[in-house]
């Protein structure tokens, strides 16, 4: 999940310069293209559109966004709510095998390129879709690009059983080009798992698209807000309600620094409902008036919610690059966060570690100068541009 609210309070310098190399490829001669430079792919998108608004559905609003109209098209996974009327954008639903029609139609011959950032094909192999997908490769020869994002794999590979790892295993071996977000994964592919291919290393982090920003929250997101402008410190912190995203670990800290100041500090949980423990949200909210919830959000206006937060948290244990990390620094906001994914100018802590975050918590909220956040967020933000571009350039997009 993420907020793009660049350039939210006008905290951005554009002095100086800055280096910076998204893509670090393998050693010369290690790649292999089947097509003369230059030569024009017609390239798809593969993945989810939001909603749900977690990060890879994100990522993948954000391209779509940013190559309207250059004749890339995006087939994007439906499991209900609202759909995109873009002409550009077709709906796949994957459960009922909508993934063939499409490649059928539209996937045919070797200058076919897809991007494909969904998870039942590799990160959670399918024993049905995966097969098929495989089929359709070996018989319409479109080249698989794979755009992991999932920084829990390396961590869940280990458990896989014998059919999820022979699986996974012809998944990769298949694999036309990988394009990864993080270093940590990079090598993982390459050491651990000791694929051939071509490993692309370029962060998910993309710049603000035209449309994106001073987005006005509705009516009953405002009202629903309330309670928490009413505190006299407010944080923010976004995920869903399962262990591994940390809500808990977060209550359990401004529970304390509450108890301590005796401060009313309000707490938001913006949840993405991907997924849900029942019990674990119970857990998080029970006798705790001053936490509020908003589900399913829409990404613009997660922007306008963090301007109205000091402080944002992001508590995620497997985080694999953490996109709506730098968005809140692009809010000007001082970030809290984990020791996974991205942490440059940012408060971090061990995941579980509720001492530490306390600690960086109260840093945030009593002493928020300690971070340089409008140099952070232009950097980011001109990194952000360099992974656009390193896209296209992966991708030969001309």
């Amino acid at each position: 999940m993420g907020a793009f609210c660049f350039p939210a309070r006008q905290l951005i310098s554009w002095g100086g310069s800055f280096h910076f190399t998204p893509a670090r490829p393998l050693p010369a001669g290690s790649r292999v293209t089947l097509f003369a430079p230059g030569m024009t792919k017609k390239v798809i998108l593969f993945g989810p559109l939001p909603p749900p608004y977690g990060g890879v559905s994100v990522y993948l609003s954000t391209l779509a966004e940013l190559w309207k109209g250059s004749g890339v098209r995006v087939w994007a996974t439906h499991e209900g709510g609202r759909k995109s009327v873009a002409a550009h954008v077709r709906h796949v639903n994957h459960r009922r095998l909508g993934v063939i029609p499409a490649l059928l139609r539209e996937g045919r011959g070797g200058g076919v390129r897809v991007l494909d950032a969904t998870h039942f094909h590799l990160e959670y192999p399918h024993p049905i879709l995966l097969p098929l997908w495989l089929a359709a490769k070996l018989l319409l020869r479109f080249e698989w690009y794979k755009n992991i994002h999932d920084g829990s794999l390396p961590a869940r590979h280990r458990h896989f059983n014998f059919v999820r790892r022979w699986l996974f295993r012809r998944a990769a071996n298949s694999v036309t080009e990988f394009v990864v977000v993080s270093e940590d994964l990079r090598r993982w592919l390459r050491d651990e798992i000791k694929v051939r291919q071509h490993i692309t290393l370029v962060p998910g982090l993309l710049p603000l698209p035209p449309a994106a920003s001073n987005h006005v929250l509705p009516a009953a997101t405002q009202a629903a807000l309330a309670p928490y402008l009413r505190r006299r410190r407010r944080v923010c912190c976004i995920g869903v309600f399962i262990p591994s995203y940390g809500f808990r670990h977060v209550a359990d800290a401004v529970t304390k620094i509450r108890v301590e100041t005796n401060l009313d500090i309000g707490l938001l949980l913006l949840d993405g409902v991907f997924a849900r423990a029942d019990d674990y949200r119970a857990e998080v909210l029970r006798d705790r008036d001053w936490i509020t919830v908003l589900e399913n959000v829409p990404h613009p206006e997660v922007s306008e919610i963090m301007n109205s937060s000091d402080v944002f948290v992001r508590a995620f244990g497997h985080e694999s690059y953490g996109i709506s990390r730098v968005e809140a620094i692009w809010c000007g906001l001082p970030v809290v966060a984990t020791t996974a994914g991205e942490t440059r100018g940012m408060l971090t802590y061990e995941f579980g570690d509720e001492n530490e975050l306390v600690r960086q918590l109260k840093r945030a909220l009593f002493d928020p100068p300690a971070q340089d956040v409008a140099g952070w967020a232009a950097q980011f933000q001109q990194e952000a541009e360099a992974n656009l571009q390193a896209l296209r350039k992966t991708l030969d997009l001309t």
